[in-house]
């Protein structure tokens, strides 16, 4: 499939080829199925916010803005990403093989990658050659076939299509995040931020997000303290108690991604047009940059297609109450 390209720098997407799966992803066993559970997540009483930005930052092909009155009914969203640890869990109850697997290879960041592993890739991807398309890198091997999560089981998981996160949705007896209810959580209670802690990038000199530092995509100083993803809990939460909603890794959520869908589209309990090619992402990544993907901004938003898996692109759970 074709990505509905918003940030060609923070995302790629996987192009179909004959014989390839590409519909929905089961459970290759119900062992081990949760029941819904609260633990670590934070419940919102919902209601009436602004949702959208017409900041002088956005990106009106985005579909950004323009800013409305929004409605959304109580629900749960973990506190945080979910991570390494978490996903393993999963995959050792059920069997499940996420789509990288299945296929085989996933994108990976060129910076991040060893060198034999670089030397190794026969396809980069068109217009943004900094991401490599690696055999055998999965949600284990995020970097491809030489690497590890020894330690970084408290990372957010990558490698995980908009499929993997909804198998892992069912079993753990949660589901995805509408848009609006990502974009209501990450607020944070504040209105009409740009970042869930305020207007300035760092607050009196301190870094508050996991984002790239330095010249994209040449050299990362990681002044921030990772190159990389970090910990899910890294940073300081924001008024209702998420950590890394800006930055770290992209978040999967429900909706199809439209850019102007919610000109006329429903205004209570919003999610999304009924069908479309990509699924929304939400919350920047740690390849974001002012100079080229401004789009760690809590209202920005991105979008790739169900069966892609990279190594920025996570997600975290919601619930109903």
């Amino acid at each position: 499939m074709e990505k509905n390209t918003t940030c060609p720098c923070c995302s790629a997407s996987r192009p179909v080829q004959s014989g390839q799966h590409t519909g929905d992803v089961q459970l290759t066993s119900t062992a081990g199925l949760h029941v819904p559970a609260i633990e670590g997540m934070v419940e919102l009483e919902g209601g009436p916010f602004l949702m959208g930005t017409d900041d002088l930052e956005s990106f009106p092909a985005d579909g950004e803005g323009p800013v409305r009155n929004v409605t959304i009914k109580p629900f749960r969203i973990d506190r945080c990403a979910v991570t390494n640890e978490a996903f393993s869990k999963f995959v050792e109850a059920t069997g499940y093989v996420t789509e990288a697997e299945r296929f085989g290879w996933s994108f990976v960041f060129h910076l991040l990658a060893s060198d034999q592993v670089r030397a190794s890739v026969k396809q980069a991807v068109p217009r943004t050659p900094w991401w490599l398309a690696v055999e055998g890198a999965y949600w284990k091997r995020p970097e491809g076939p030489d690497s590890h999560l020894e330690d970084r089981m408290n990372h957010p998981v990558v490698h995980v299509s908009w499929n993997d996160a909804q198998a892992y949705c069912r079993w753990a007896g949660k589901r995805l995040p509408t848009e609006a209810e990502w974009e209501y959580a990450a607020r944070g209670g504040l209105v009409q931020k740009r970042y869930p802690w305020g207007d300035l990038l760092k607050p009196d000199g301190r870094h508050r997000c996991n984002i790239w530092q330095g010249k994209f995509p040449v050299r990362d100083s990681a002044s921030d303290g990772y190159a990389g993803t970090c910990p899910v809990d890294a940073f300081e939460p924001n008024g209702f108690g998420l950590y890394n909603v800006s930055g770290n890794v992209w978040e999967w959520c429900t909706d199809w991604f439209s850019p102007d869908y919610h000109f006329a589209g429903p205004k209570v309990n919003p999610s999304g047009p009924p069908a479309g090619q990509a699924k929304v992402t939400r919350g920047g990544s740690y390849l974001c940059h002012k100079s080229y993907c401004n789009r760690y901004r809590v209202a920005a938003r991105s979008s790739n297609t169900p069966d892609s898996s990279t190594g920025n692109i996570g997600f975290r759970c919601a619930a109903d109450v």
